[in-house]
C-alpha cells in the first residue's frame, strides 16, 4: 500500500478535532458511533457526518480554496 500525503489535509483534520471536542460531554445516553464520509470530484472531503447508531448527530461541511487549501469547516 502507497503512503497518503497527509499535507493538504491538515487543516481539515484541525478543523474535524476542533468539532469534535464539542461531542466530549455529549448528553446522557449518545455516543459517537459512526462516521459517513463524502466526496466530492477533484476527491477533497466534502462533509464528514456523526451518528449515534442510525441518529445523525451533526454535519461538518467543507468549502476549498482553489489552491486546495481548507477555507472553512461548517457544523450542522
Amino acid at each position: 500500500m502507497s503512503e497518503v500525503p497527509y499535507g493538504r489535509y491538515e487543516e481539515a483534520y484541525k478543523a474535524i478535532h476542533s468539532a469534535l471536542m464539542d461531542l466530549t460531554c455529549p448528553p446522557p445516553g449518545r455516543k459517537l458511533t459512526k462516521l459517513g464520509f463524502a466526496w466530492n470530484v477533484d476527491g477533497t472531503l466534502a462533509s464528514l457526518r456523526a451518528y449515534d447508531g442510525a441518529d445523525l448527530l451533526f454535519t461538518l461541511s467543507f468549502t476549498w480554496n482553489t489552491d486546495g487549501t481548507l477555507r472553512e469547516a461548517a457544523r450542522t
